[in-house]
């Protein structure tokens, strides 16, 4: 198993390009499911989760090509006639079940394994499945599938969501294109992702209003067309890559980098000390003077401080000048990364949903274990400061959502390498 090892100590200068976002990309490709016309999808990240989903696809019939070193995907879904979704694919990636509504919509039944992905919380379908059944589904969970149905399609409804779910607001979008009639989804996820999701879903001539509210309104048509989209940017990708200079010094441009896709979470640099400028490629982060200032972070739903931001910014904070609370609203189980970052030295006290993070003057090397997607590159981010050797094992994760993670790195001037081991 693969392992990184990160050299800290030195200050990091430079331009990182930033990638196509994965969760954005991972919503638009279930999309060519809803019509027999092809899908194109370019600036697109090139990361296992995306041949994960290539490969979910092409099982259900659709044809998938990665075009321009794979940065673009070209999808017809015309011989797509299977409606299960197995298991063995499912198992791996949360987003997995986005094919649930677009199956549902077009075909008018749908066989979906429950899902998998990061063990960072039980994440439950219930949403997905009442928003669906209001539209006229019936669904049925049997020996880990959930068989829905709708022999008579699906038809517009009112919908309130309990809690603002991307993943429930994505199925729901999709599935309500191809409903007879109108439906108004309230209490819609706002993230970034769902107006992508919706401006591509409109390329391919449904009607949707009210994408970024609260409140999606979509009248149905009868069918979709094909259409050429561009995946936004990575703002989990670009917040990662901004904390580097602020955790190790020095002044990093992020190319394609908008402030708007993160203001939440710029606005809690500005608070630790961190400089955020636009430039005309993007956006420069550089610490302003001395050390980091403790801040208080609370993970929200979108435009909130993004709970895939989480781990990170506990990395920047294990040595701010302060004591920092971090509380986790979004899942469970997302502290796992705390325990790694006190065997660097690191001094954190988790109680449930809130982590209290008492800065320490330096953070020292060691060997840690990632347990999830940002858990990894949280101690990637924390070794970049620390004195000595870092080496992060388990790093597998890292594939799913950081395209060319090492190269990106090395390219600002950080000591990084990763260590293949065939054993």
């Amino acid at each position: 198993m693969d392992s990184i090892v990160v050299t800290g100590g030195g200050a990091l200068n430079g331009q990182i390009p930033i990638a196509g976002a994965k969760n954005a990309c991972l919503t638009l490709m279930p999309a060519t499911l809803l019509s027999e016309e092809p899908l194109t999808l370019t600036n697109a990240p090139r990361l296992s989760d995306i041949k994960t989903m290539t490969a979910l696809l092409e099982s259900l019939g659709a044809e998938v090509s990665a075009l321009a070193d794979g940065s673009v995907i070209a999808m017809s879904s015309h011989e797509a006639n299977n409606p299960v979704a197995d298991y063995e694919i499912v198992r791996k990636m949360r987003a997995s079940n986005l094919v649930l509504g677009p199956l549902l919509a077009r075909h008018g039944h749908a066989v979906v394994s429950m899902p998998g992905g990061c063990a960072i919380g039980a994440r439950p379908m219930d949403l997905h499945i009442h928003g669906l059944e209001a539209l006229g589904a019936e669904i049925e969970l049997k020996e880990g599938y959930l068989h829905a149905k709708a022999a008579k399609g699906l038809k517009g409804a009112q919908i309130e969501l309990r809690f603002a779910s991307v993943g429930a607001t994505e199925n729901i979008l999709m599935a309500a294109t191809l409903a007879k009639g109108t439906t108004v989804l309230k209490n819609a996820a706002r993230e970034p992702e769902i107006i992508d999701l919706a401006t591509c879903l409109r390329a391919m001539g449904a009607q949707i209003e009210g994408d970024g509210t609260e409140t999606i309104t979509i009248q149905g048509v009868d069918r979709l067309h094909g259409a050429t989209h561009p995946v936004l940017p990575d703002r989990i990708e670009l917040g990662t890559y901004m904390l580097a200079p602020a955790i190790a010094g020095g002044e990093v441009e992020l190319l394609g980098g908008r402030i708007d896709l993160l203001t939440s979470f710029c606005e809690k640099l500005d608070e630790a000390g961190i400089s955020v400028t636009e430039t005309d490629k993007g956006l420069k982060v550089a610490r302003r003077n001395g050390q980091i200032k403790a801040v208080n972070v609370r993970t929200e739903v979108f435009p909130g401080f993004p709970t895939d931001l989480q781990a990170q910014m506990m990395a920047l904070l294990c040595t701010a000048d302060g004591v920092s609370v971090l509380e986790e609203t979004i899942f469970e189980n997302r502290f796992m990364h705390a325990p790694e970052l006190v065997r660097m030295g690191a001094q954190i006290d988790v109680q449930g949903g809130h982590a209290t993070v008492t800065g320490v003057e330096r953070l020292k090397g060691a060997q840690v274990m990632a347990t999830d997607l940002r858990a990894s590159v949280s101690l990637i981010l924390a070794g970049l400061a620390a004195e000595g050797e870092t080496v992060v094992s388990r790093v597998y994760h890292l594939d799913r959502g950081y395209e060319h993670v090492v190269r990106k790195f090395q390219g600002i001037g950080a000591k990084i390498e990763r260590i293949k081991n065939n054993g």
